[in-house]
């Protein structure tokens, strides 16, 4: 049983800004990816970034092994991504990106094409957490910002 001091943490914990990120990897032909929210930067000389994700996910061996994730920031309004990267109910040997167009930087992880920004990123480190979760943090080998970003660059705002 939780006490409230818990409750309240995790309520605190939870108003944290973030955002929907597909969390991929692909190796030896097998690509995955599951919807993360606790992604956060953590260095800009080199960029890095370090994400949380369910220990023990079937998306952790890809990532061991290809040493490479990307990122692809989802839309809250974008069901039809949520529901196919949702981790609950879906079969481990299906490929959730079949259907969904997807594009590669430098890694060859997998990239959302409708994704709002884009991270390429080489793991550096792995923490395998006393929690539910485990952490990388991936040193950002090549990005694609925000499409909004983008625009406001190219009209001089």
């Amino acid at each position: 049983m939780q006490d409230s001091r818990t409750s309240e943490i995790e309520r605190t914990l939870r108003q944290i800004p973030g955002g929907s990120y597909v969390f991929a990897a692909q190796f030896d032909g097998r690509r995955t990816g599951i919807i993360v929210n606790s992604v956060q930067t953590c260095s800009f000389t080199p960029p890095m970034v370090c994400v949380a994700i369910p220990k023990g996910h079937w998306v952790s061996p890809l990532v061991r092994d290809s040493h490479a994730f990307g990122l692809s920031q989802v839309e809250t309004r974008d069901r039809l991504i949520l529901k196919k990267f949702a981790d609950s109910g879906r079969p481990r040997d299906t490929d959730p990106f079949d259907c969904v167009p997807t594009e590669k930087l430098v890694s060859g992880s997998p990239l959302l094409v409708r994704g709002c920004l884009l991270l390429d990123c080489e793991v550096v480190r792995h923490l395998d957490l006393e929690g539910d979760c485990e952490i990388f943090i991936g040193r950002v080998l090549a990005a694609r910002p925000a499409r909004h970003e983008t625009a406001a660059r190219e009209s001089g705002q």
